[in-house]
């Protein structure tokens, strides 16, 4: 929808008087390429059309936050728009002054990467106001009624999390469940999913802790804090692999890596090594590419006023989720669990981390195969 609109903007500033053609002819302003050099080669968008989106991150403490921005900003760059990051490196207010900067800077669409779901509904409204898209990224901005919100099933993600520890604990057991940040949405619906899946196993939570501006360090802490209060724990749940890996690191110092089932989220690499390894029982794999490449198309329809649940949108939106206040366009892409046994068909193939990586700290079976 967007190009072809660029591509009747172009042909109307063809519709020229035949007298003013020929004279840029004469000038030689115009003695371009034949047509179907332009379409193999297309101009590219004067600065003054572009698109304008400012993309605010929580932080970029997280790995993944790296791979979801490089993947936004080159497909939003490719539809004609220009993308403005800001970085509030986990503070609340630096956040709320930078979304008010891109007010300032009269930005088509903001994309939001909320660190407090609750504090930002004033500032969204200001930014409504003035007629700005908002789209929560990844993370629900309650009570703001942004335009969009994009994730992944986080209910879907607490729920294979308790399936994998049941799986691997078929017998029972006391459990850890180390949370994120408590002002983090995605949290509480990831634990909904967790204790759904636990209803009626014989899988204890006997410990939980959160883990402010999901700050890994606090995951080494709380774990040790656990095991000094219980004595042992048999499976812990992670609210992400940068938490499980300092939750590992606890573990070892205990003797107890490799025996107490740890389940996580985001298949990071080191986390994938660790499954290899035999520390780390299970990831969700959450393809963030795919979740930028459909925000970035879906901010870019925005911002040429596309109705996302329209047929003329790049992506149709059907679903909604209520965000406290009303219900809003929602789109939730599914995750999946990755173990050992499938991490060739789920990570390896589809190209989100290289095999010699995954594999770099345990003998390869395909290798294994050819000697």
């Amino acid at each position: 929808m967007i190009r072809k609109t660029l591509k009747r903007k172009r042909r109307a500033r063809c519709l020229l008087p035949l007298w003013i053609l020929l004279a840029a002819l004469l000038l030689g302003g115009c003695a371009g390429k034949p047509e179907t050099d332009s379409a193999k080669a297309p101009e590219k968008v004067p600065e003054s059309r572009r698109y304008q989106i400012g993309l605010s991150f929580d932080s970029f403490v997280i790995e993944r936050w790296t791979r979801d921005r490089d993947v936004f900003v080159s497909t939003a760059e490719s539809l004609g728009a220009d993308v403005n990051i800001q970085n509030a490196n986990g503070i609340v207010e630096e956040q709320i002054a930078q979304i008010r900067y891109f007010i300032k800077k009269k930005m088509d669409v903001i994309v939001i990467i909320a660190i407090d779901g609750t504090a930002l509904k004033e500032v969204i409204a200001e930014a409504k106001a003035v007629g700005i898209k908002v789209i929560s990224y990844d993370r629900l901005i309650l009570d703001a009624g942004t335009d969009l919100y994009i994730s992944f099933d986080n209910r879907k993600v607490g729920w294979l999390m308790g399936e994998a520890l049941k799986e691997a604990l078929p017998d029972g057991g006391k459990l850890f469940a180390i949370h994120g940040s408590a002002s983090d949405h995605n949290v509480t619906q990831i634990q909904e999913g967790l204790t759904q899946s636990l209803e009626g196993s014989d899988l204890e939570i006997i410990y939980s802790a959160y883990c402010n501006n999901w700050l890994a360090e606090l995951a080494f802490d709380y774990v040790n804090e656990g095991l000094e209060k219980f004595g042992s724990v048999d499976g812990i749940m992670c609210g992400n692999d940068d938490l499980a890996s300092q939750a590992i690191r606890a573990l070892a110092e205990h003797r107890l890596a490799g025996k107490a089932a740890v389940v996580a989220q985001d298949a990071e690499l080191s986390a994938c090594q660790r499954i290899m390894e035999g520390t780390q029982v299970m990831t969700v794999f959450k393809s963030v590419d795919e979740e930028a490449k459909a925000a970035a198309e879906l901010a870019v329809a925005l911002a040429s006023g596309t109705d996302i649940t329209s047929a003329d949108s790049p992506i149709v939106v059907t679903d909604t989720i209520n965000d406290g206040s009303s219900e809003i366009p929602a789109y939730c892409i599914e995750p999946v669990a990755v173990t050992a046994k499938n991490m060739d068909s789920e990570i390896i193939s589809s190209g989100f981390h290289r095999r010699e990586d995954v594999y770099l700290n345990v003998e390869d079976p395909e290798e294994e195969e050819t000697t």
